[in-house]
């Protein structure tokens, strides 16, 4: 991936392409947004509306299609989108073009349809790599169909992406940690790690009121993710998103029945991943002292100290230390630590 983050100009296609409606989704109560036939007419609109947000004009920009099944829309709406997005990368204001869609929608013949397109990444939401979980959830594709897709994206040098889900039904912390594995072994480019949420309209919704299925709770949710992060960090694969993005619907419960939502859950995936830097450093290098500083790149200050200084209480509790100073140092990396 480019290390400068592209400016994301957001489509949202809720359930276009969708042969079917999984388990655990109901993209409208996720983005708000009810009539897709209204946004496929008001794409461009929506671009040019974006395109007024952007302050830094040197860095790249990128059109996503998010919330459906790109691939799975019909051949014409496809190239009517592309089309649209494809005009403005001729016109210089966008750079190249992005989308997410099912495993088993790439193929030689769809991606022979795009190939004339700026596209330049593609992500597959492939949910796990375990069978019966994704039967469970009601996918209808395989892992075998994920595995095809990268080879058949990489043969055409498409920047990949992977999205994958823990907490499905099915699922346990061991397939969850197989899966992340599994997708480390197919060399993505970058992942997203969503928890799975019990949304209203969801067929979900209607397991969980009658007691067919129980969300993982919060904080396993987070050391879960925590986990499976650094899974892919040892392989030196970004993961670029864990959580839901926050919206009004999400925040205010009016769209969540129950499960491990929260507005901030990738940063406190992080803060953990911090304390645990942390607490390694203290206990191997047996640093013994009722006054600390731990300095980070400024960037992750509030990560070291958690949601609520969490983090800083823990450390006080846990060695005896009655004053901690967090330092910001623009010299050390966003991951790491020291302490003194």
């Amino acid at each position: 991936m480019s290390q400068e983050r592209p400016f994301i100009i957001p489509i949202f296609l809720p359930h276009a392409g969708c042969p079917h409606q999984c388990v655990f989704c109901n993209q409208a109560a996720i983005t708000g947004i009810k009539q897709k036939d209204q946004i496929l007419k008001d794409v461009g609109k929506g671009i040019r509306e974006f395109l007024s947000y952007k302050t830094d004009q040197k860095r790249p920009v990128q059109i996503s299609f998010y919330g459906g099944n790109f691939l799975g829309l019909e051949k014409e709406k496809i190239v009517v989108l592309l089309k649209e997005a494809n005009s403005f990368v001729m016109a210089g204001e966008v750079d190249n073009i992005r989308f997410s869609t099912r495993p088993d929608t790439i193929d030689t013949e769809r991606l022979d349809l795009i190939k004339d397109f700026p596209v330049s990444t593609i992500e597959l939401g492939v949910q796990s790599m375990d069978d019966y979980v994704l039967s469970e959830s009601r996918r209808g594709h395989t892992s075998t169909d994920t595995e095809d897709a990268v080879k058949h994206l990489k043969k055409r040098n498409y920047e990949i992406g992977v999205q994958m889900m823990i907490g499905l039904p099915g699922d346990d912390d061991n397939k969850a940690i197989q899966t992340a594995v599994s997708l480390t072994a197919l060399c993505p480019d970058f992942v997203r790690i969503y928890p799975t949420v019990v949304l209203k309209g969801s067929p979900l919704s209607v397991w969980y009121k009658r007691g067919d299925y129980s969300p993982l709770p919060l904080d396993d949710c987070v050391s879960l993710a925590k986990n499976i992060h650094g899974i892919f960090a040892k392989k030196g694969i970004p993961v670029i998103r864990m959580g839901l993005q926050a919206s009004e619907d999400l925040d205010n419960g009016a769209s969540i029945v129950a499960g491990p939502y929260h507005p901030a859950f990738g940063h406190m995936v992080l803060s953990e991943i911090f304390l645990d830097k942390a607490v390694d450093i203290l206990k191997n290098e047996k640093i013994f002292s009722d006054d600390i500083t731990i300095t980070v790149n400024p960037r992750s200050i509030s990560k070291m100290r958690g949601l609520n200084n969490r983090n800083i209480q823990f450390l006080k509790e846990r060695f005896s230390i009655s004053s901690i100073n967090i330092d910001g140092d623009a010299s050390l990396g966003e991951e790491e630590l020291a302490i003194t």
